[in-house]
């Protein structure tokens, strides 16, 4: 996978350069010369939340990830209105452990516990396009989109813990250099002509497997979602990221006309009808009430806020939901109590034993009669080491399940859970107790 990445990386940054060259030529050919006066580099500092983890999908390593404070700094340089390169650097913690399931509820059976990252520092080159114009007859826009992606390097440290133990070096302290792929999207908002607020969320794809201290052989991940403001360097008036160089083409094509006519002495009236074209384009798209339809369309004007509605404007009917009432009764209780009163495996196994199949058969009725729902937890005594008995305890709550199953029960309304040693009700230091221990309690709503 590395080499794969590192073999790219150069086309990647041959694509940044030319890109941006096209770019500036088509700026330096189709701008007015007040683009020269406007600042093109800029500064910005944030901060957010850390966490190894990644919401586009895929396994953690760990069951219970943190989130932690990070921050970061970048320079930017504005090529056009439409895209910068960017050099980010982020520092912060990164923080996770398995003291509760997946949300799945299946249990992490790593031999770690816990682990603490510290990112020394990441540094990248990233490409940021702005996603459109807000207005295409404003020059100067007040809230832009944007997404960006790039590569770098991040250096970090990594310590780890088993069972209750403290955190320990990972690799004996080592410092990791990895190659990082950072891929985001975010929103700016001009708050004046130098200062804009930043918001932000990248997702960063390391090059190995060794971020949280557990190598299973794939590539491990982390996001970070920031808030920010950035400063504009220069000595110019205005920020040519919040230029609109389409509102400029547009004015510049009617002076060409006007020229060419000789119809110099028309130019106010030509930008009072200019005026005109922004004030007939504003008032199309007036939206009075806030409801995302324009009043010449807005069939129920004066919608109160929050309300949704359709495409006519109107509000649209909200369905009340429908909550059904499960109500057991205390024969119901007994028909489960006894199925586990009676309930018994093979010693080891997940086995069920014959005797306990009557029990079993008037506890899938009743799943198929009153159509409840149904909790499987699997325990054992401490007989054994912890993963064998975490695995038996799921594995007995499985069979249990499967044989309901087989008697009509719907296996979307039963959950099977394995809860190994962990959950005693009795002393394991006797046969009774130990007895006691080993068992499937079933829970029913």
């Amino acid at each position: 996978m590395k080499q794969r990445l590192f073999k790219c990386l150069p086309l990647a940054v041959a694509a940044l350069l030319v890109g941006g060259a096209a770019q500036a030529q088509e700026k330096t050919e189709g701008t007015s010369s007040d683009a020269t006066k406007l600042n093109t580099w800029s500064i910005g500092i944030n901060a957010g939340a850390l966490a190894p983890i990644s919401p586009l999908g895929g396994k953690n390593d760990f069951s219970n990830w943190k989130t932690n404070l990070g921050y970061g700094l970048y320079i930017k340089k504005q090529i056009t209105p439409y895209f910068s390169l960017r050099l980010d650097g982020v520092r912060g913690k990164l923080k996770g452990d398995n003291s509760e399931p997946y949300k799945s509820g299946a249990v992490n059976d790593s031999p770690l516990s816990a682990f603490e990252t510290n990112l020394d520092y990441s540094a990248s080159l990233n490409a940021v396009v702005n996603l459109f114009n807000i207005d295409m007859f404003h020059k100067n826009n007040a809230l832009q989109l944007y997404a960006s992606a790039g590569a770098g390097v991040a250096g970090y440290k990594v310590k780890t813990s088993t069972g209750s133990g403290a955190l320990t070096d990972y690799a004996d302290g080592k410092t990791f250099n990895e190659l990082i792929v950072p891929v985001g999207v975010g929103a700016k908002f001009k708050l004046s002509d130098r200062v804009n607020l930043d918001l932000g969320w990248t997702m960063n794809y390391v090059d190995n497997d060794n971020l949280d201290g557990y190598y299973r052989g794939s590539n491990d991940k982390y996001s970070y979602a920031y808030g920010g403001l950035e400063f504009a360097l220069g000595s110019g008036k205005k920020q040519l990221a919040w230029h609109n160089p389409v509102a400029l083409t547009y004015d510049e094509a009617l002076q060409a006309k006007q020229t060419a006519d000789g119809l110099k002495s028309d130019l106010d009236a030509q930008k009072a009808e200019n005026a005109k074209l922004r004030a007939d384009m504003d008032g199309l798209l007036k939206d009075t009430d806030g409801d995302g339809v324009a009043d010449k369309l807005d069939k129920c004007p004066g919608t109160p806020a929050g309300v949704v509605v359709d495409g006519s404007g109107c509000p649209l009917a909200v369905p009340v939901p429908v909550v059904e009432k499960v109500i057991i009764t205390e024969a119901d209780r007994k028909i489960v109590a006894d199925a586990i009163k009676n309930l018994e495996f093979d010693l080891g196994k997940a086995t069920i034993r014959s005797k306990s199949y009557a029990t079993l058969n008037r506890v899938a009725a009743l799943l198929v009669e009153k159509n409840f729902s149904l909790k499987l937890a699997g325990h054992t005594d401490n007989t054994g080491s912890a993963a064998l008995n975490m695995r038996l305890s799921k594995d007995r709550a499985e069979s249990v399940k499967a044989y309901l199953v087989s008697q009509g029960a719907n296996a979307s309304r039963i959950e099977a859970t394995g809860y190994g040693m962990g959950q005693p009700i009795a002393s394991n230091k006797t046969a009774a107790g130990r007895q006691k221990n080993r068992r499937v309690e079933f829970t029913l709503y």
